[in-house]
């Protein structure tokens, strides 16, 4: 099976292309380039939680160095991401208000981004899948972007790893899978091929925007971009370079 770098603009195929990914807290610019760019987006969060990973946490940039914006949680071996809980100790968000403040507060639209984040802690969601997905929501409307989003636990799946995927994506109708570029390490493509499904890898790559503090850092939460560029954000989100489409 070969690999071509191909232009892959979702208003320029007839087959339904399908992204999944796993919740993540806040997350950075490229996941919203990701939900953009499929014609369904899937959050994956019925697969086992990760500690450590973005799913409870991201970065903000401030004067002095990068930190973390992190929801304190209640995990325990073998839960699902969307069976963890959020810790009921409130203080995590007076410090990530204090974060937030303390990165982007000078920024022209920090509003913007108190109003979306204020909004998505305010439901007091039970567990951190859905604090994600109302985030999520709420930034996707921020930035104009109506792909439709459904949750992989409303669908009875089965297999492990590849095949579980195919099995999901086979009951979406999906004729072609868009994929984060780290799967290519694990993903078995030839499945893919045998089932009838195109297989996509996403690219990052994005031009800088007016940041605070110094040189530019990219991965961080997408709420600096909303806060330095507002409403222009939604021109920030395109990868410059064409997806891997697997044929």
């Amino acid at each position: 099976m070969t690999k071509q770098t191909l232009n892959a603009n979702k208003n320029s195929t007839i087959a339904k292309r399908v992204g999944i990914i796993q919740s993540s807290y806040i997350p950075w610019r490229g996941y919203f380039d990701f939900i953009d760019s499929v014609d369904l987006f899937v959050i994956y969060d019925d697969v086992q939680y990760s500690k450590g990973s973005w799913r409870n946490r991201n970065q903000v940039k401030t004067k002095t160095s990068l930190k973390w914006l992190t929801v304190p949680v209640i995990t325990k071996m073998g839960l699902t991401i969307d069976q963890v809980l959020i810790a009921k100790d409130k203080h995590w968000q007076d410090t990530h208000y204090r974060l937030l403040y303390e990165s982007l507060g000078s920024a022209p639209f920090f509003m913007d981004i108190i109003q979306i984040w204020e909004a998505g802690i305010a439901a007091e969601d039970i567990t951190i899948s859905q604090l994600n997905i109302r985030l999520i929501k709420l930034i996707c409307s921020y930035l104009q972007i109506s792909t439709p989003i459904v949750m992989s636990h409303d669908y009875i799946i089965s297999g492990k790893k590849t095949e579980r995927l195919i099995h999901l994506l086979q009951k979406l109708g999906a004729k072609v899978y868009l994929s984060g570029p780290t799967a290519q390490g694990y993903l078995d493509e030839n499945m893919f091929r045998e089932h009838g499904i195109f297989l996509e890898y996403k690219t990052y790559d994005y031009d800088p925007y007016p940041q605070l503090w110094g040189d530019f850092v990219g991965a961080v939460s997408v709420l600096d971009l909303i806060a330095n560029m507002g409403q222009d954000a939604r021109h920030f989100l395109k990868s410059k370079t064409p997806n891997i489409i697997v044929v």
